[in-house]
């Protein structure tokens, strides 16, 4: 079957089979300390079965184990929700919030590995990557959840969202280490913006509204679009029980982001948010690409420059400025300095809207300003680089960043280990069949799974 869809051509072309293979192939040496698994979803409609929208394919989960340098099992397997099976999401009850694509992220949390997808429950997955069923915290969680929960590096709690387009719109959770929400507050001033991702301080819980807002009129499927008259805000609460109470929005220059590299408090008590940012042409390229309407990029994201704001509470003002002329999305960092003052962070490299550069894992230092590219080859696209921390890391970029590559040219995908310090090649892990373009994914130590069978 032939079709004009980006998304489920190229790169993107969903794997038709559940597959588990033992005994990877490995390429250099795996550092030994590296036991656990690598675990990545994406969207991956079953065949012949073309979704109206990328967001709207089943989501399938990837997992690479890896143990004492060796590469044991890949297998993939879909996340059988009732959406798989074609349920639709609206009912006459109202919305049905099992009927999942749940194929945007993949976490641990408590014991529990939960793929996520943000209009929807969680639903909980084994450590095989078979499907357990939606999860609600015990009944605790009476909405949707953001497919982009922050866990404290400090605390182990995992704070989270639920964003509707009908009020309210946005309630704010928290779960304790253990996994039981111990906390929740309705967020007040929030709007029908669309909110994707959002970033967690030591001392605050910050929120993105920009420009991307509910719009009963789009056809599809993902009820979004861009609007001039949407204020483009951030919303700032403390942390705690009484924050809700205290939360304060700013109002930042048109754009939307997807996507938080960090947040934290400097040293003067002034707010510093970061990441990929999208203007409104870029959008437009964008969300044509998601589509498959005319006008699109030739990129599921165009235009999209790191972005920095500096939010001065006292003074009420917010400085912002794009700090890099590099297109890229899916940031990262090492997660021990989740809410605190990193000096790295990752991305992925896209061409430009006119197809000049290439595909690449990157580091930025921002201390220096400067900027390193792992070129991984052509007609080669890799995905979110996932850091690990090396064994007695000492320093902040001590470890390994994790991606899975697609590769048209020989059909297959490997999974590529770089030494997070400078991008050069650790290891190469040889998968069964080519792994289609994902989403996010993260790293699960052995010890975040303790009696997983595998």
């Amino acid at each position: 079957m032939t079709t004009s869809k980006p998304y489920l051509t190229g790169h993107f072309t969903p794997v038709a089979e559940e597959v588990t293979a033992t005994g990877l192939i490995v390429e250099g040496t795996l550092p030994p300390e590296l036991n656990g698994r690598l675990v990545r979803n994406g969207h991956n409609p079953k065949p012949g079965v073309t979704p109206t929208h990328w967001f709207k394919g089943s989501g399938m989960v990837h997992g690479i184990r890896l143990r004492e340098g060796r590469a044991e099992w890949y297998r993939n397997r879909w996340v059988y929700t009732p959406a798989l099976e074609g349920a639709p999401y609206m009912t006459e009850r109202g919305p049905d919030l099992t009927a999942s694509a749940a194929g945007t992220h993949i976490i641990e949390h408590a014991g529990r590995l939960l793929a996520l997808c943000e209009a929807n429950l969680p639903f909980e997955l084994t450590a095989e990557l078979d499907t357990v069923g939606a999860y609600d915290f015990g009944g605790k969680l009476r909405g949707a959840m953001t497919a982009h929960p922050k866990e404290d590096p400090v605390t182990g709690e995992l704070h989270f969202f639920g964003s509707s387009p009908f009020p309210p719109f946005l309630t704010y959770y928290v779960s304790d280490a253990k996994g039981h929400i111990v906390h929740d507050a309705e967020v007040p001033g929030a709007t029908a913006a669309l909110k994707h991702d959002f970033a967690l301080t030591r001392r605050h819980v910050v929120f993105v509204e920009g420009n991307v807002t509910f719009d009963h009129a789009e056809t599809s499927g993902i009820p979004y679009s861009w609007n001039d008259h949407q204020p483009s805000r951030i919303g700032v609460m403390p942390r705690g029980e009484d924050g809700a109470g205290r939360m304060r929005w700013f109002s930042i220059e048109p754009g939307n982001m997807l996507h938080v590299s960090n947040a934290y408090e400097d040293g003067q008590g002034r707010i510093v948010l970061e990441g990929p940012t999208v203007d409104r042409e870029g959008f437009r390229l964008s969300w044509n690409w998601w589509v498959g309407a005319p006008g699109r990029g030739s990129e599921p994201v165009s235009r999209s420059y790191t972005r920095r704001w500096v939010l001065d509470m006292a003074a009420c003002t917010v400085d912002e400025q794009i700090i890099d002329d590099l297109p890229v999305e899916f940031p990262t960092l090492n997660e021990e300095y989740l809410g605190a003052e990193n000096r790295y962070q990752y991305a992925i490299s896209f061409p430009d809207e006119n197809g000049m550069g290439g595909y690449g894992v990157v580091k930025y230092d921002r201390t220096t300003g400067a900027r390193r590219v792992h070129r991984v080859g052509d007609a080669r696209l890799p995905s979110e680089a996932v850091f690990v921390p090396a064994a007695d890391a000492t320093g902040e970029d001590d470890g390994y960043l994790l991606t899975v590559v697609s590769d048209l040219k020989q059909d297959a995908s490997q999974l590529l280990v770089l030494d997070a310090s400078d991008l050069e090649r650790v290891a190469t892990v040889h998968l069964p069949h080519r792994v289609g373009a994902g989403l996010h994914g993260s790293w699960i130590p052995d010890s975040r799974l303790e009696g997983s069978a595998g």
